[in-house]
């Protein structure tokens, strides 16, 4: 059997009998063992266009010569650093490239920095506001600072769509161990519940269309 075809009816399964039965973290570990490979190309696009992911977006393109260190508050879109209109347009490629592969979208949230907001605006015309997906260096000796984020990848989406999180490549790195994702960059979550998380792909600012390639 096609191993994203043997996945993705191993989540369904996990999902009805969760319902019936409460075994979430046994369909959870299920899950990971079934997932054990990186997903690419169509293989990832059928993965996304079932649902049930979270796609972790960092904003697009910005401009360096700006910074934070003045800022009043996250309203204060003037004295922190923002997107170029370069960063403007990848963010609305990137829109468009999602809604040509149909890939369902279902609560979109952002960190409550300008640059975030605008990055999940232009994508997809929407943001909630989160400060669970905010930046900021964590705490030495703290575990806590991205417990928040931790849950939030860690926990299921509305059933039939994909999760969206447009925040910043630090809160990403702590919470998943893992190198620094590009401007606009996007990892691709599998939420394990009690287990945590899976970074299962990681798609470029300019690689959304490829995933329809054969």
């Amino acid at each position: 059997m096609n191993r994203a075809i043997s996945i993705l009816a191993l989540r369904r399964r996990c999902a009805a009998l969760a319902a019936l039965t409460f075994s979430a973290p046994v369909c959870a570990a299920a899950f990971a063992a079934g997932a054990a490979d990186t997903l690419a190309g169509p293989r990832l696009l059928s993965a996304l266009r079932e649902g049930g992911l979270i796609i972790y977006f960092r904003h697009t393109s910005t401009d360096f010569g700006q910074n934070d260190d003045q800022m009043s508050g996250f309203e204060d879109c003037a004295r922190q650093r923002n997107l170029t209109d370069r960063g403007r347009e990848e963010a609305r490629r990137i829109g468009a490239a999602i809604r040509r592969l149909r890939i369902p979208i279902g609560e979109v949230l952002a960190s409550p920095f300008c640059r975030t907001r605008e990055t999940a605006e232009l994508i997809f015309g929407r943001a909630t506001v989160s400060t669970a997906v905010r930046a900021g260096p964590g705490i030495p000796g703290s575990s806590e600072r991205y417990a928040e984020l931790r849950k939030l990848l860690a926990g299921a989406p509305s059933p039939g769509s994909n999760l969206v999180i447009a925040s910043h490549g630090d809160p990403f790195r702590a919470v998943a161990n893992f190198t620094y994702l590009a401007e606009g960059e996007a990892a691709v979550v599998q939420p394990l519940g009690p287990q945590g998380f899976k970074v299962i792909a990681r798609i470029p600012k300019d690689g959304w269309d490829a995933l329809a390639a054969p």
